[in-house]
């Protein structure tokens, strides 16, 4: 059980659990996460979000939670950050301040509360799945029910 589920159940969020075998491009290397578990779970890369941690001009981290399909806009999220702008945190910084390791960082459960925001298009669908925690695990839940348990705002941040 990861901190992401223990949130959601201590929250009494009614949500699923969807583990799917993880593997790796032909050439050895990590593939892109989100797409890798909208195919292995059937899903549309639309319904599946991945997190990233963005760092403003001050240094505060930032999650933003995004489909798969689409990139992230860092002035959009900057906008809606009320920052000046922002760019792509890196990988360690992100590991340590969540606690979970790339591919599997979960917005959920996170070692410290960041302000986070997701994109608007979660709204299109009943149930969307994000991270569970670890490489391999996806939550589905309702977007509201994500947005209420993150205390985040929902904003148009994709390109």
């Amino acid at each position: 059980m990861t901190p992401a589920v223990m949130m959601l159940e201590a929250a009494r969020i009614s949500f699923s659990i969807n583990e799917y075998d993880r593997h790796l491009s032909n050439n050895g290397d990590l593939r892109d996460f989100g797409q890798e578990a909208a195919e292995a779970l059937g899903l549309s890369a639309d319904e599946v979000f991945k997190t990233l941690v963005v760092a403003s001009e001050c240094g505060e981290l930032i999650v933003a939670v995004l489909p798969a399909s689409c990139q992230l806009s860092m002035k959009l999220v900057a906008v809606a950050a009320a920052v000046k702008r922002v760019s792509m945190c890196q990988p360690l910084v992100a590991e340590r301040s969540s606690g979970y390791v790339v591919g599997g960082i979960s917005p959920l459960g996170q070692r410290r509360q960041l302000r986070t925001f997701i994109d608007e298009s979660a709204d299109m669908f009943d149930t969307i799945y994000v991270s569970g925690g670890r490489r391999g695990l996806n939550i589905g839940l309702a977007p509201a029910d994500l947005a209420q348990v993150l205390d985040a705002t929902i904003a148009p941040i994709t390109a």
